[in-house]
This record gives structure tokens, C-alpha cells and sequence, in this order.
């Protein structure tokens, strides 16, 4: 029996380690790659406001892009897998994906912010892997 396994993805370095071990570890589930985009990196818009709206086609290109990158470093692999998108806050997105789809497994990458950012924050890995209750293999 095949597992639903999660791969969060922003097609930086360590979220592409992560994508591969998944395409080697699990070539045989069903793996779903979901890139997140964060309102926060893009800005938020008001109804009617050109720049907000301007931001969110900005987010929506560069999303298809990521979905783009990962669906091909699959078909290199000769794994099928399944994208998706979601806009949220990105450890929110993951986790609220995982439980909405009966995800039995997350692989995300060490990837998010670092410095200052991380010790305020907390990295996405982190707050994924405190929020779910399935097991998540932390790749970097």
C-alpha cells in the first residue's frame, strides 16, 4: 500500500534535496510537491488596489514557475507526481494540506530563514514537524 507523501517546495537549494530524496525514497507513493505563497513576501491588497493586485499576479507567475522547476526534476526522475498551490502563511499551508489530504508523510527541506529572522520566526521545517502528528523527514 502506497503512502500520500507531502513535499513542501520553493525551489531553493535545500527544498530541491528534499524533493530528491523523495523522488529516490518514495518513487513508488503518491507524492504531492506544494509551493506556499506567503502573503507576507508578495504584500496584501485591498480590493481595487493596483499594487496588491500587481503583487498577487507577480505571486501567481512565480508559483507556476516553482511548480514548473519541481515537475520537471520528477519527469527526470521518472516519477509522476502531483503539484499544488496554496496562499497562507507557509507552515500553515503544509500542515493545513497534510491534514485536509490524509497525508501519511512530510519531506521538507532545512530551508527558511536564518539569522535574526529564524531566531524570531522559528524555521517552517520546525514549526511543521512541532505542528503534525505524522512523521516528517527533515532533509539539509
Amino acid at each position: 500500500m502506497s503512502k500520500r507523501v507531502l513535499v513542501p517546495f520553493d525551489d531553493s537549494e535545500q527544498a530541491r534535496e528534499a524533493l530528491e530524496y523523495a523522488l529516490v525514497e518514495h518513487s513508488e507513493d503518491d507524492l504531492t510537491v506544494i509551493h506556499a505563497i506567503d502573503p507576507a513576501d508578495w504584500g496584501y491588497g485591498a480590493p481595487g488596489n493596483t499594487l496588491g493586485e500587481r503583487w498577487q499576479q507577480e505571486a501567481r507567475e512565480k508559483s507556476e514557475e516553482v511548480q514548473s522547476s519541481a515537475r520537471a526534476m520528477a519527469e527526470e526522475s521518472g516519477v509522476e507526481i502531483t503539484t499544488a498551490a496554496e496562499s497562507g502563511v507557509p507552515s500553515d499551508v503544509v500542515t493545513q494540506y497534510a491534514d485536509d489530504n490524509d497525508i501519511d508523510h512530510i519531506v521538507i527541506g532545512s530551508h527558511g530563514r536564518s539569522g535574526t529572522r529564524r531566531l524570531l520566526l522559528g524555521s517552517v521545517a520546525e514549526e511543521v514537524a512541532r505542528k503534525v502528528s505524522i512523521p516528517v523527514t527533515i532533509i539539509g
